[in-house]
């Protein structure tokens, strides 16, 4: 089916969106096409070479698609569903082709402490029905015992090292607190240890997997063509943001904010402290941000270093461009029925999963 495509663009104060205004005079259209359907509460999906396509539903169930074909892949770990978690996000690594690793976040239940995420390691089986060798190879230390906040989304950078974002789960001052892992972003090795290079490996009072803290609760993560690390994260009331993650920084949450608790209350000491960095952008009204890609080009050197993030509210994937960094572009139809991951895919299309739909679609222009 063919639907409207929407161009927005903003008068953007610093990084703040406020309002979009639509373009007068500007139609263009999409088309959806379905590629897996009957998914039920998908999380994130991943491409192997040759066409395979690998996704995970919450619940625990991680689905190999190859043409036709549907298994549900055996040997994953003990997974614990909980509220907002479950298994989560999946990272299939450039390597792949000769290391066949997979590696998944999922939330893991600690006894009385309560549940964490963790990240595992496995080898996907010739037959793509199996993952051998597994072994949870990092779990968060300071776990909660609401289901919300897990954060999840993993990235390889350009040196193949994996950052992993953790929310803080539900415990808004542990996002200042680099003796636990609550509301950051991580730079791990392959085995899951800490980079001797990360900024906060010198001090045995601070976890040395961390590598940006003060974060609420990142879904999205992506590498630029730079090989630069941007976030996404939801804010509370208002106050979604994107940012550029940079080593050792402090993004501010909670003492900094641009909305407010969901009772309306003043979140921390405002806007802006110094010290704490500000978001490239951000949304107000919160459109709780999602997976997020960002193109490099192939096959639309329009969209060349733009990002696409999902909105799970507000039925979306907002294009993003620019310095500064503002909203241009609302995707929306039936099919962006609380978009959960947006993918770059190899033929260069934006893929994107539909919670609402129970479906993964590719974009077509």
């Amino acid at each position: 089916m063919i639907f409207l495509r929407k161009k927005y663009f903003q008068a953007v104060s610093c990084v703040a969106i406020l309002m979009s205004i639509p373009a007068p005079g500007f139609a263009d259209t999409y088309t959806f096409e379905p590629v897996v359907e009957g998914l039920d509460t998908p999380w994130a999906f991943g491409f192997l070479p040759g066409g395979g396509i690998l996704i995970t539903e919450r619940d625990g169930k991680l689905l190999h698609f190859s043409g036709t074909k549907r298994v549900e892949v055996a040997g994953l770990p003990d997974i614990t569903a909980d509220g907002q978690g479950g298994l989560l996000d999946i990272l299939i690594p450039r390597d792949f082709a000769t290391s066949r690793e997979v590696f998944l976040t999922y939330v893991t239940k600690q006894g009385w402490r309560g549940s964490g995420t963790a990240l595992f390691r496995g080898v996907l089986s010739e037959d793509g029905a199996r993952l051998t060798q597994g072994k949870t190879i990092f779990e968060m230390s300071k776990t909660g015992t609401g289901g919300r906040h897990f954060g999840s989304r993993i990235v390889e950078g350009q040196d193949g090292t994996i950052y992993m974002t953790i929310g803080d789960r539900g415990d808004d001052a542990t996002a200042q607190d680099r003796a636990s892992h609550n509301g950051s972003v991580l730079r791990l090795s392959r085995d899951g240890q800490p980079l001797a290079s990360n900024p906060f490996t010198k001090d045995s009072a601070f976890q040395p997997e961390i590598f940006s803290y003060g974060h609420r609760n990142p879904q999205g993560l992506a590498i630029d063509g730079q090989g630069q690390v941007w976030a996404v994260e939801h804010g509370a009331r208002g106050g979604d943001e994107v940012n550029l993650i940079q080593p050792g920084a402090n993004y501010g949450w909670p003492v900094i904010s641009y909305g407010t608790h969901y009772s309306g209350a003043k979140i921390g000491e405002g806007t802006a402290k110094a010290g704490l960095e500000q978001p490239k952008f951000y949304w107000d009204p919160s459109i709780a941000p999602s997976g997020m890609a960002i193109h490099d080009g192939s096959g639309n050197q329009e969209w060349k270093g733009d990002m696409f993030v999902g909105s799970l509210k507000f039925d979306y994937i907002a294009r993003l461009e620019g310095a500064p960094l503002r909203e241009v572009e609302q995707i929306s139809g039936p099919e962006t029925e609380r978009v959960r991951d947006v993918r770059q895919g190899p033929d260069g299309a934006i893929w994107f999963l539909s919670v609402g739909q129970g479906a993964l679609y590719k974009i077509a222009q």
